[in-house]
Protein backbone atom coordinates (compact mmCIF):
# COMPACT_ATOMS: atom_id res chain seq x y z
CA UNK A 1 0.00 0.00 0.00
CA UNK A 2 2.85 2.38 0.78
CA UNK A 3 6.43 2.75 -0.38
CA UNK A 4 9.13 3.89 2.02
CA UNK A 5 12.30 5.52 0.79
CA UNK A 6 15.41 6.36 2.79
CA UNK A 7 16.10 10.03 2.29
CA UNK A 8 18.43 12.14 4.41
CA UNK A 9 19.87 10.93 7.68
CA UNK A 10 17.07 9.97 10.04
CA UNK A 11 14.26 10.67 7.54
CA UNK A 12 11.70 8.40 5.92
CA UNK A 13 9.70 9.48 2.89
CA UNK A 14 6.40 7.61 2.86
CA UNK A 15 4.53 7.59 -0.45
CA UNK A 16 1.24 6.17 -1.59
CA UNK A 17 1.87 3.42 -4.10
CA UNK A 18 0.33 4.23 -7.46
CA UNK A 19 -1.98 6.74 -5.88
CA UNK A 20 -4.37 3.94 -4.93
CA UNK A 21 -4.61 4.76 -1.23
CA UNK A 22 -6.46 7.77 0.04
CA UNK A 23 -4.42 10.55 1.61
CA UNK A 24 -6.72 10.36 4.64
CA UNK A 25 -5.64 6.71 5.12
CA UNK A 26 -2.00 7.72 5.01
CA UNK A 27 -2.52 10.45 7.59
CA UNK A 28 -4.38 7.94 9.75
CA UNK A 29 -1.49 5.47 9.59
CA UNK A 30 1.04 8.16 10.43
CA UNK A 31 -1.17 9.33 13.29
CA UNK A 32 -1.27 5.80 14.70
CA UNK A 33 2.49 5.43 14.44
CA UNK A 34 2.92 8.77 16.21
CA UNK A 35 0.56 7.64 18.88
CA UNK A 36 2.52 4.44 19.33
CA UNK A 37 5.75 6.37 19.85
CA UNK A 38 4.39 9.23 21.88
CA UNK A 39 1.92 7.47 24.11
CA UNK A 40 3.57 4.14 24.92
CA UNK A 41 7.33 4.52 24.77
CA UNK A 42 7.62 6.83 27.69
CA UNK A 43 11.42 6.88 27.65
CA UNK A 44 11.81 6.52 23.92
CA UNK A 45 14.06 9.28 22.57
CA UNK A 46 12.67 10.19 19.17
CA UNK A 47 12.78 12.88 16.57
CA UNK A 48 9.39 12.97 14.93
CA UNK A 49 7.86 15.34 12.42
CA UNK A 50 5.35 13.21 10.54
CA UNK A 51 2.72 14.20 8.05
CA UNK A 52 4.73 16.93 6.30
CA UNK A 53 4.13 16.87 2.57
CA UNK A 54 7.16 16.54 0.33
CA UNK A 55 7.02 19.37 -2.18
CA UNK A 56 7.95 17.26 -5.18
CA UNK A 57 5.19 14.72 -4.65
CA UNK A 58 1.83 15.59 -3.07
CA UNK A 59 1.29 11.90 -2.27
CA UNK A 60 4.48 11.68 -0.22
CA UNK A 61 4.94 12.51 3.43
CA UNK A 62 8.10 13.11 5.40
CA UNK A 63 8.57 11.09 8.58
CA UNK A 64 11.53 11.28 10.90
CA UNK A 65 12.64 7.86 12.07
CA UNK A 66 13.58 6.81 15.55
CA UNK A 67 17.20 7.75 16.13
CA UNK A 68 17.80 5.86 19.35
CA UNK A 69 15.86 3.52 21.60
CA UNK A 70 15.80 3.47 25.38
CA UNK A 71 12.68 1.55 26.23
CA UNK A 72 11.32 0.43 29.59
CA UNK A 73 7.90 -0.91 30.49
CA UNK A 74 6.72 -1.17 26.88
CA UNK A 75 5.03 -4.05 25.13
CA UNK A 76 7.80 -6.21 23.65
CA UNK A 77 6.09 -6.58 20.28
CA UNK A 78 5.84 -2.82 19.87
CA UNK A 79 9.46 -2.44 20.85
CA UNK A 80 10.41 -5.14 18.36
CA UNK A 81 8.64 -3.46 15.46
CA UNK A 82 10.05 -0.06 16.32
CA UNK A 83 13.52 -1.51 16.55
CA UNK A 84 13.18 -3.23 13.17
CA UNK A 85 12.13 -0.04 11.42
CA UNK A 86 15.15 1.70 12.88
CA UNK A 87 17.56 -1.07 11.85
CA UNK A 88 16.21 -1.68 8.35
CA UNK A 89 16.42 1.88 7.07
CA UNK A 90 19.73 1.31 5.24
CA UNK A 91 18.63 -1.99 3.64
CA UNK A 92 16.13 -0.95 0.98
CA UNK A 93 12.50 -0.48 0.24
CA UNK A 94 11.18 -4.05 0.28
CA UNK A 95 12.44 -4.92 3.73
CA UNK A 96 11.07 -1.72 5.15
CA UNK A 97 7.75 -2.24 3.39
CA UNK A 98 7.34 -5.65 5.01
CA UNK A 99 8.02 -4.21 8.43
CA UNK A 100 5.53 -1.36 7.88
CA UNK A 101 2.87 -3.85 6.79
CA UNK A 102 3.47 -5.81 9.98
CA UNK A 103 3.39 -2.66 12.07
CA UNK A 104 0.20 -1.35 10.48
CA UNK A 105 -1.43 -4.78 10.87
CA UNK A 106 -0.40 -4.83 14.50
CA UNK A 107 -1.78 -1.34 15.07
CA UNK A 108 -5.14 -2.07 13.48
CA UNK A 109 -5.56 -5.54 15.00
CA UNK A 110 -4.67 -4.54 18.54
CA UNK A 111 -5.20 -0.79 18.79
CA UNK A 112 -6.39 -1.14 22.36
CA UNK A 113 -2.85 -2.16 23.35
CA UNK A 114 -1.61 1.38 22.77
CA UNK A 115 -3.80 2.87 25.45
CA UNK A 116 -4.13 -0.24 27.56
CA UNK A 117 -1.87 0.98 30.32
CA UNK A 118 -3.82 4.17 30.79
CA UNK A 119 -7.18 2.60 29.95
CA UNK A 120 -6.79 0.47 33.05
CA UNK A 121 -5.66 3.50 35.04
CA UNK A 122 -8.71 5.46 33.94
CA UNK A 123 -11.10 2.61 34.71
CA UNK A 124 -9.74 2.45 38.25
CA UNK A 125 -10.02 6.22 38.56
CA UNK A 126 -13.67 6.24 37.43
CA UNK A 127 -14.59 3.74 40.13
CA UNK A 128 -13.16 5.80 42.97
CA UNK A 129 -13.17 9.43 41.81
CA UNK A 130 -15.50 11.96 43.36
CA UNK A 131 -17.45 14.22 41.02
CA UNK A 132 -15.11 17.04 41.96
CA UNK A 133 -12.00 14.98 41.12
CA UNK A 134 -13.48 13.78 37.83
CA UNK A 135 -14.35 17.35 36.84
CA UNK A 136 -10.82 18.50 37.70
CA UNK A 137 -9.38 15.62 35.66
CA UNK A 138 -11.54 16.44 32.63
CA UNK A 139 -10.85 20.17 32.89
CA UNK A 140 -7.11 19.45 32.81
CA UNK A 141 -7.54 16.89 30.01
CA UNK A 142 -5.82 17.92 26.75
CA UNK A 143 -8.58 18.48 24.23
CA UNK A 144 -8.69 19.16 20.53
CA UNK A 145 -11.18 21.56 18.97
CA UNK A 146 -14.66 22.99 19.23
CA UNK A 147 -16.04 22.62 15.71
CA UNK A 148 -19.70 23.47 16.31
CA UNK A 149 -19.65 26.89 17.90
CA UNK A 150 -21.80 29.95 17.24
CA UNK A 151 -19.72 32.91 18.29
CA UNK A 152 -22.61 35.14 19.36
CA UNK A 153 -24.30 32.29 21.22
CA UNK A 154 -21.02 31.24 22.84
CA UNK A 155 -20.63 34.44 24.85
CA UNK A 156 -21.57 34.31 28.50
CA UNK A 157 -24.08 36.98 29.57
CA UNK A 158 -21.47 38.51 31.88
CA UNK A 159 -19.09 38.85 28.96
CA UNK A 160 -21.74 40.59 26.86
CA UNK A 161 -22.42 43.09 29.64
CA UNK A 162 -18.78 43.84 30.35
CA UNK A 163 -17.84 44.23 26.70
CA UNK A 164 -20.91 46.34 25.88
CA UNK A 165 -19.91 48.88 28.53
CA UNK A 166 -16.31 48.93 27.28
CA UNK A 167 -17.45 49.74 23.75
CA UNK A 168 -18.12 53.34 24.79
CA UNK A 169 -14.47 53.92 23.87
CA UNK A 170 -15.41 53.13 20.25
CA UNK A 171 -18.47 55.39 20.38
CA UNK A 172 -21.06 52.68 21.06
CA UNK A 173 -23.62 53.28 23.84
CA UNK A 174 -26.33 50.69 24.47
CA UNK A 175 -29.81 50.91 25.97
CA UNK A 176 -32.11 48.07 27.05
CA UNK A 177 -35.87 47.98 27.60
CA UNK A 178 -36.58 47.73 31.33
CA UNK A 179 -40.26 48.63 31.46
CA UNK A 180 -43.31 48.83 29.20
CA UNK A 181 -45.29 52.07 29.30
CA UNK A 182 -47.88 51.00 26.70
CA UNK A 183 -46.62 53.68 24.34
CA UNK A 184 -48.05 51.82 21.35
CA UNK A 185 -51.64 50.90 20.71
CA UNK A 186 -53.19 47.53 20.14
CA UNK A 187 -52.14 45.34 17.25
CA UNK A 188 -48.34 45.47 17.41
CA UNK A 189 -46.60 42.65 15.59
CA UNK A 190 -45.17 40.53 18.39
CA UNK A 191 -43.87 37.97 15.91
CA UNK A 192 -41.58 40.39 14.11
CA UNK A 193 -37.86 40.85 14.74
CA UNK A 194 -38.75 43.85 16.97
CA UNK A 195 -41.65 42.84 19.23
CA UNK A 196 -42.83 45.71 21.38
CA UNK A 197 -43.86 43.67 24.44
CA UNK A 198 -40.46 42.03 25.03
CA UNK A 199 -38.22 43.25 27.86
CA UNK A 200 -34.44 43.59 27.67
CA UNK A 201 -34.27 44.20 23.94
CA UNK A 202 -30.99 46.06 23.34
CA UNK A 203 -30.56 49.04 21.01
CA UNK A 204 -27.78 51.45 20.10
CA UNK A 205 -27.87 55.12 21.02
CA UNK A 206 -28.71 56.24 17.47
CA UNK A 207 -31.86 54.06 17.66
CA UNK A 208 -32.74 55.37 21.11
CA UNK A 209 -32.65 58.96 19.87
CA UNK A 210 -35.26 58.15 17.22
CA UNK A 211 -37.82 56.97 19.79
CA UNK A 212 -40.68 59.06 21.11
CA UNK A 213 -40.35 60.51 24.61
CA UNK A 214 -42.73 57.83 25.89
CA UNK A 215 -40.65 55.00 24.43
CA UNK A 216 -37.38 56.53 25.59
CA UNK A 217 -38.80 56.25 29.11
CA UNK A 218 -38.95 52.47 28.64
CA UNK A 219 -35.19 52.15 28.13
CA UNK A 220 -32.15 52.48 30.41
CA UNK A 221 -28.46 52.67 29.57
CA UNK A 222 -26.75 49.40 30.39
CA UNK A 223 -24.33 51.09 32.78
CA UNK A 224 -27.29 52.67 34.66
CA UNK A 225 -29.09 49.40 35.49
CA UNK A 226 -29.85 48.66 39.11
CA UNK A 227 -28.48 45.44 40.59
CA UNK A 228 -31.90 43.78 40.16
CA UNK A 229 -32.22 44.99 36.57
CA UNK A 230 -28.70 43.89 35.72
CA UNK A 231 -29.33 40.37 37.02
CA UNK A 232 -32.57 40.17 35.07
CA UNK A 233 -30.73 41.41 31.96
CA UNK A 234 -28.07 38.72 32.37
CA UNK A 235 -30.69 36.01 32.81
CA UNK A 236 -32.64 37.23 29.78
CA UNK A 237 -30.04 35.84 27.36
CA UNK A 238 -29.47 32.42 28.91
CA UNK A 239 -31.72 29.49 29.76
CA UNK A 240 -31.83 29.91 33.51
CA UNK A 241 -35.31 28.63 34.39
CA UNK A 242 -36.85 25.17 34.19
CA UNK A 243 -39.69 26.27 31.88
CA UNK A 244 -37.32 27.80 29.33
CA UNK A 245 -36.29 25.73 26.37
CA UNK A 246 -36.43 25.64 22.61
CA UNK A 247 -38.98 28.39 22.06
CA UNK A 248 -37.36 30.78 24.54
CA UNK A 249 -34.00 30.19 22.86
CA UNK A 250 -35.04 30.60 19.23
CA UNK A 251 -37.71 33.28 19.66
CA UNK A 252 -36.30 35.67 22.27
CA UNK A 253 -32.55 35.35 22.87
CA UNK A 254 -31.41 36.60 19.49
CA UNK A 255 -34.16 39.24 19.41
CA UNK A 256 -32.94 40.61 22.72
CA UNK A 257 -29.30 40.74 21.66
CA UNK A 258 -30.40 42.72 18.61
CA UNK A 259 -27.83 45.41 17.75
CA UNK A 260 -25.29 44.05 20.21
CA UNK A 261 -24.68 41.69 17.30
CA UNK A 262 -23.84 44.60 14.97
CA UNK A 263 -20.57 45.79 16.55
CA UNK A 264 -17.54 44.25 14.82
CA UNK A 265 -15.08 45.23 17.57
CA UNK A 266 -17.21 43.56 20.21
CA UNK A 267 -17.64 40.48 18.03
CA UNK A 268 -13.89 40.10 17.56
CA UNK A 269 -13.12 40.77 21.24
CA UNK A 270 -15.64 38.20 22.42
CA UNK A 271 -14.22 35.55 20.08
CA UNK A 272 -10.82 36.18 21.70
CA UNK A 273 -12.45 35.87 25.12
CA UNK A 274 -13.78 32.48 24.07
CA UNK A 275 -10.35 31.50 22.80
CA UNK A 276 -8.87 32.37 26.20
CA UNK A 277 -11.47 30.34 28.09
CA UNK A 278 -11.13 27.37 25.74
CA UNK A 279 -7.34 27.51 25.99
CA UNK A 280 -7.60 27.26 29.77
CA UNK A 281 -9.63 24.08 29.28
CA UNK A 282 -7.00 22.49 27.06
CA UNK A 283 -8.36 23.19 23.57
CA UNK A 284 -6.03 24.32 20.79
CA UNK A 285 -8.47 25.08 17.96
CA UNK A 286 -11.76 26.97 17.65
CA UNK A 287 -13.84 26.96 14.48
CA UNK A 288 -16.67 29.40 15.07
CA UNK A 289 -19.43 31.12 13.12
CA UNK A 290 -19.07 34.78 12.20
CA UNK A 291 -19.98 37.04 9.32
CA UNK A 292 -18.96 40.36 7.80
CA UNK A 293 -22.33 41.84 6.81
CA UNK A 294 -24.84 43.67 9.00
CA UNK A 295 -22.32 45.57 11.12
CA UNK A 296 -22.98 49.20 12.01
CA UNK A 297 -20.99 52.26 13.00
CA UNK A 298 -22.18 54.12 16.12
CA UNK A 299 -24.21 56.48 13.88
CA UNK A 300 -26.03 53.53 12.27
CA UNK A 301 -24.23 53.56 8.91
CA UNK A 302 -23.05 50.27 7.45
CA UNK A 303 -19.57 48.82 7.66
CA UNK A 304 -18.12 47.52 4.40
CA UNK A 305 -17.60 43.72 4.57
CA UNK A 306 -13.88 44.02 3.80
CA UNK A 307 -13.44 46.44 6.71
CA UNK A 308 -15.08 43.96 9.10
CA UNK A 309 -12.86 41.18 7.74
CA UNK A 310 -9.80 43.30 8.43
CA UNK A 311 -10.97 43.95 12.00
CA UNK A 312 -11.02 40.19 12.57
CA UNK A 313 -7.60 39.67 11.02
CA UNK A 314 -5.97 42.43 13.05
CA UNK A 315 -7.67 41.43 16.32
CA UNK A 316 -6.69 37.76 16.08
CA UNK A 317 -3.09 38.78 15.38
CA UNK A 318 -2.79 40.76 18.62
CA UNK A 319 -0.59 39.32 21.34
CA UNK A 320 -3.34 38.50 23.85
CA UNK A 321 -5.09 36.40 21.18
CA UNK A 322 -1.89 34.59 20.30
CA UNK A 323 -1.17 34.00 23.98
CA UNK A 324 -4.35 31.94 24.32
CA UNK A 325 -2.62 29.09 22.46
CA UNK A 326 -5.82 28.59 20.46
CA UNK A 327 -5.83 28.73 16.67
CA UNK A 328 -9.04 30.25 15.32
CA UNK A 329 -10.82 30.00 11.98
CA UNK A 330 -14.28 31.19 10.97
CA UNK A 331 -17.27 29.66 9.24
CA UNK A 332 -19.75 31.96 7.56
CA UNK A 333 -23.25 31.25 8.91
CA UNK A 334 -26.24 31.36 6.58
CA UNK A 335 -29.80 31.40 7.94
CA UNK A 336 -31.34 29.00 5.48
CA UNK A 337 -35.10 29.47 5.82
CA UNK A 338 -35.19 33.15 4.80
CA UNK A 339 -36.90 34.22 1.60
CA UNK A 340 -33.74 35.03 -0.36
CA UNK A 341 -31.44 32.45 1.16
CA UNK A 342 -30.21 31.19 -2.22
CA UNK A 343 -29.00 34.67 -3.15
CA UNK A 344 -27.32 35.06 0.23
CA UNK A 345 -25.68 31.65 -0.21
CA UNK A 346 -24.12 32.76 -3.49
CA UNK A 347 -22.60 35.86 -1.89
CA UNK A 348 -21.40 33.97 1.21
CA UNK A 349 -19.92 31.11 -0.83
CA UNK A 350 -17.98 33.50 -3.05
CA UNK A 351 -16.75 35.47 -0.03
CA UNK A 352 -15.43 32.33 1.68
CA UNK A 353 -13.82 31.18 -1.58
CA UNK A 354 -11.84 34.44 -1.76
CA UNK A 355 -10.98 34.80 1.96
CA UNK A 356 -9.63 31.37 2.85
CA UNK A 357 -6.90 32.67 5.14
CA UNK A 358 -9.54 33.07 7.86
CA UNK A 359 -12.86 31.68 6.58
CA UNK A 360 -12.80 27.92 6.08
CA UNK A 361 -16.43 26.93 5.46
CA UNK A 362 -20.06 27.85 4.94
CA UNK A 363 -22.37 26.82 7.77
CA UNK A 364 -26.08 26.58 7.00
CA UNK A 365 -28.01 27.15 10.23
CA UNK A 366 -31.59 27.53 11.43
CA UNK A 367 -34.47 25.58 12.91
CA UNK A 368 -35.17 22.39 11.01
CA UNK A 369 -38.83 22.46 12.00
CA UNK A 370 -39.11 25.39 9.58
CA UNK A 371 -39.26 23.39 6.34
CA UNK A 372 -38.61 26.46 4.23
CA UNK A 373 -34.94 25.71 4.88
CA UNK A 374 -35.00 22.07 3.78
CA UNK A 375 -31.60 20.92 2.43
CA UNK A 376 -32.52 20.09 -1.17
CA UNK A 377 -33.72 23.65 -1.69
CA UNK A 378 -30.06 24.59 -2.08
CA UNK A 379 -28.83 21.75 -4.29
CA UNK A 380 -29.09 23.60 -7.65
CA UNK A 381 -27.39 26.68 -6.19
CA UNK A 382 -24.50 24.70 -4.71
CA UNK A 383 -23.97 22.72 -7.90
CA UNK A 384 -23.72 25.96 -9.86
CA UNK A 385 -21.30 27.44 -7.28
CA UNK A 386 -19.03 24.39 -7.46
CA UNK A 387 -18.66 25.05 -11.17
CA UNK A 388 -17.00 28.37 -10.33
CA UNK A 389 -15.22 27.88 -6.99
CA UNK A 390 -13.05 25.23 -5.40
CA UNK A 391 -12.14 24.34 -1.85
CA UNK A 392 -15.22 25.68 -0.03
CA UNK A 393 -16.22 23.36 2.81
CA UNK A 394 -19.77 22.84 4.02
CA UNK A 395 -20.79 22.17 7.62
CA UNK A 396 -24.55 22.03 7.88
CA UNK A 397 -27.01 21.60 10.75
CA UNK A 398 -29.04 18.44 10.17
CA UNK A 399 -30.87 15.93 12.31
CA UNK A 400 -31.68 18.49 15.03
CA UNK A 401 -35.27 17.42 14.80
CA UNK A 402 -37.95 15.52 16.73
CA UNK A 403 -39.27 13.46 13.85
CA UNK A 404 -37.40 11.04 11.53
CA UNK A 405 -36.56 12.59 8.16
CA UNK A 406 -33.98 12.43 5.38
CA UNK A 407 -32.30 15.74 6.17
CA UNK A 408 -28.92 14.16 7.02
CA UNK A 409 -28.88 12.16 3.78
CA UNK A 410 -29.91 15.23 1.80
CA UNK A 411 -27.28 17.32 3.57
CA UNK A 412 -24.56 14.88 2.53
CA UNK A 413 -25.90 15.17 -1.01
CA UNK A 414 -25.36 18.93 -0.80
CA UNK A 415 -21.66 18.21 -0.22
CA UNK A 416 -21.35 18.53 3.56
CA UNK A 417 -18.61 16.55 5.23
CA UNK A 418 -19.70 17.43 8.77
CA UNK A 419 -23.17 17.17 10.28
CA UNK A 420 -24.21 19.46 13.10
CA UNK A 421 -26.24 17.57 15.77
CA UNK A 422 -27.39 14.49 13.82
CA UNK A 423 -29.78 13.49 16.61
CA UNK A 424 -32.29 11.69 14.39
CA UNK A 425 -29.82 9.71 12.27
CA UNK A 426 -30.94 6.48 13.93
CA UNK A 427 -34.24 6.87 12.06
CA UNK A 428 -32.45 6.64 8.69
CA UNK A 429 -30.68 3.28 8.66
CA UNK A 430 -29.25 3.56 5.14
CA UNK A 431 -27.55 6.88 5.88
CA UNK A 432 -26.29 5.58 9.23
CA UNK A 433 -24.60 2.66 7.46
CA UNK A 434 -23.11 5.08 4.93
CA UNK A 435 -21.52 7.14 7.68
CA UNK A 436 -19.87 4.22 9.52
CA UNK A 437 -16.08 4.24 9.13
CA UNK A 438 -16.38 7.05 6.62
CA UNK A 439 -15.10 10.61 6.29
CA UNK A 440 -18.26 12.21 7.66
CA UNK A 441 -18.20 13.61 11.20
CA UNK A 442 -21.13 14.27 13.53
CA UNK A 443 -20.67 17.33 15.75
CA UNK A 444 -22.35 16.18 18.97
CA UNK A 445 -23.86 18.83 21.26
CA UNK A 446 -25.04 16.96 24.35
CA UNK A 447 -26.03 19.92 26.52
CA UNK A 448 -27.72 21.80 23.69
CA UNK A 449 -29.80 18.76 22.72
CA UNK A 450 -31.04 18.36 26.29
CA UNK A 451 -31.81 22.00 27.02
CA UNK A 452 -33.50 22.54 23.64
CA UNK A 453 -35.63 19.43 24.26
CA UNK A 454 -34.46 17.23 21.39
CA UNK A 455 -33.95 14.53 24.03
CA UNK A 456 -35.82 14.31 27.34
CA UNK A 457 -32.83 12.72 29.05
CA UNK A 458 -29.52 11.26 27.98
CA UNK A 459 -30.87 7.72 27.80
CA UNK A 460 -32.46 8.86 24.53
CA UNK A 461 -29.32 10.39 23.07
CA UNK A 462 -27.73 8.46 20.17
CA UNK A 463 -24.17 9.68 20.81
CA UNK A 464 -22.88 6.35 22.26
CA UNK A 465 -24.51 4.47 19.39
CA UNK A 466 -22.62 6.55 16.85
CA UNK A 467 -19.36 6.40 18.77
CA UNK A 468 -19.41 2.63 19.19
CA UNK A 469 -20.63 1.87 15.68
CA UNK A 470 -17.61 3.64 14.22
CA UNK A 471 -19.20 6.90 13.05
CA UNK A 472 -16.67 9.69 13.66
CA UNK A 473 -17.94 12.00 16.40
CA UNK A 474 -16.60 15.00 18.29
CA UNK A 475 -18.02 16.87 21.26
CA UNK A 476 -18.82 20.56 20.81
CA UNK A 477 -20.58 23.34 22.70
CA UNK A 478 -22.98 25.00 20.22
CA UNK A 479 -24.35 28.14 21.96
CA UNK A 480 -22.64 27.53 25.29
CA UNK A 481 -23.03 31.10 26.54
CA UNK A 482 -26.79 30.59 26.57
CA UNK A 483 -26.39 27.32 28.50
CA UNK A 484 -23.73 28.95 30.73
CA UNK A 485 -21.51 25.92 30.22
CA UNK A 486 -18.07 24.98 28.87
CA UNK A 487 -16.38 22.13 27.01
CA UNK A 488 -15.51 20.30 30.23
CA UNK A 489 -19.25 20.09 30.94
CA UNK A 490 -19.70 18.26 27.62
CA UNK A 491 -16.95 15.75 28.52
CA UNK A 492 -18.28 15.33 32.06
CA UNK A 493 -21.76 14.68 30.66
CA UNK A 494 -20.38 12.09 28.22
CA UNK A 495 -18.24 10.26 30.78
CA UNK A 496 -20.87 10.19 33.52
CA UNK A 497 -23.76 9.14 31.26
CA UNK A 498 -22.05 6.86 28.76
CA UNK A 499 -19.09 5.37 30.66
CA UNK A 500 -16.50 6.49 28.12
CA UNK A 501 -13.22 4.62 28.02
CA UNK A 502 -9.92 6.44 27.86
CA UNK A 503 -9.44 5.25 24.29
CA UNK A 504 -12.81 6.79 23.35
CA UNK A 505 -11.97 10.09 25.05
CA UNK A 506 -8.67 10.37 23.17
CA UNK A 507 -10.33 9.44 19.87
CA UNK A 508 -13.04 12.08 20.30
CA UNK A 509 -10.41 14.77 20.81
CA UNK A 510 -8.38 13.58 17.82
CA UNK A 511 -11.51 13.49 15.64
CA UNK A 512 -12.18 17.14 16.39
CA UNK A 513 -8.82 18.08 14.89
CA UNK A 514 -8.71 15.48 12.13
CA UNK A 515 -12.09 16.58 10.76
CA UNK A 516 -11.46 20.30 11.12
CA UNK A 517 -11.33 22.44 7.99
CA UNK A 518 -7.77 23.55 8.68
CA UNK A 519 -5.05 23.36 6.06
CA UNK A 520 -3.03 20.13 6.16
CA UNK A 521 0.10 21.67 7.66
CA UNK A 522 -1.68 23.33 10.58
CA UNK A 523 -3.89 20.30 11.16
CA UNK A 524 -0.87 17.99 11.35
CA UNK A 525 0.90 20.33 13.75
CA UNK A 526 -2.09 20.46 16.08
CA UNK A 527 -2.61 16.69 15.92
CA UNK A 528 1.02 16.03 16.78
CA UNK A 529 0.79 18.50 19.63
CA UNK A 530 -2.41 16.84 20.85
CA UNK A 531 -0.81 13.40 21.08
CA UNK A 532 2.23 14.84 22.82
CA UNK A 533 0.03 16.55 25.40
CA UNK A 534 -1.98 13.36 25.90
CA UNK A 535 1.23 11.40 26.47
CA UNK A 536 2.52 13.93 29.01
CA UNK A 537 -0.87 13.95 30.78
CA UNK A 538 -0.93 10.17 31.02
CA UNK A 539 2.59 9.97 32.36
CA UNK A 540 2.01 12.67 34.97
CA UNK A 541 -1.22 11.11 36.20
CA UNK A 542 0.16 7.58 36.30
CA UNK A 543 3.09 8.77 38.37
CA UNK A 544 1.33 11.13 40.78
CA UNK A 545 -2.43 10.48 40.46
CA UNK A 546 -4.50 13.52 41.56
CA UNK A 547 -1.39 15.12 43.01
CA UNK A 548 -0.40 15.81 39.41
CA UNK A 549 -3.42 18.14 39.17
CA UNK A 550 -2.97 20.17 42.34
CA UNK A 551 -2.24 23.31 40.33
CA UNK A 552 -5.34 22.86 38.15
CA UNK A 553 -8.03 25.40 39.03
CA UNK A 554 -11.16 24.56 37.03
CA UNK A 555 -13.49 27.36 36.01
CA UNK A 556 -17.13 26.38 35.61
CA UNK A 557 -20.40 28.25 35.33
CA UNK A 558 -23.99 27.85 36.43
CA UNK A 559 -24.72 24.76 34.30
CA UNK A 560 -22.25 22.58 36.22
CA UNK A 561 -23.56 23.92 39.51
CA UNK A 562 -27.22 23.25 38.65
CA UNK A 563 -26.83 20.05 36.62
CA UNK A 564 -23.98 18.26 38.39
CA UNK A 565 -24.31 19.94 41.80
CA UNK A 566 -20.68 20.97 41.33
CA UNK A 567 -20.55 24.50 42.63
CA UNK A 568 -16.97 24.44 43.95
CA UNK A 569 -15.58 25.84 40.70
CA UNK A 570 -18.41 28.24 39.84
CA UNK A 571 -17.26 31.65 38.61
CA UNK A 572 -20.04 34.20 38.18
CA UNK A 573 -18.01 36.88 36.38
Amino acid sequence: MYDLYPKDEGVLIVCEEGGLARTSDLIKVLGLIHRLELRETHRLITNIAGGLRVNSNPLCFKYYRVRSLFITGIDTQIAYFMKQISLLLPFGVNAMKKILVLLVWYIYSSSAVFAKGFDDEFERFKKTASAKDMYTFLYALPKGADLHNHSTGSNRAEWWYEESIKQAKNGYVYYTKTTINNCKGYGTNEFSRTPYLLLFVNIQEFEYKKLSDCEQGEYSRLQDLSAEQKQAWLNSIRLDKAHEGRNEFFQTHWTRLNTLLANPFMQANLIVKNMRAFGQEGLTYLETDAGVKGYLYPDGSDYAPEDVYQIYVERFAQQDALDTGVTVRLQYALLRFTEHAEDVLQWVYEFVATHKALFVAVDMVGREDNDKGHPLRFLPTLRALRHRHHGVNLSIHAGESDEPNRHIRDTLLLGASRIGHGVNLTGDGDTLLLMRYNQYLIEVNLISNLLLEYVDDYRQHPFPEYLRLGIPVALSTDDRGMWDSNMTDEYFTAVSNFNLSWQEIVTIGANSLRHSFLDDKTKTRLLNNYYQRIAAFETAFQNKKMAALTDVKPVSYSFACKQFKLCDFFVAE
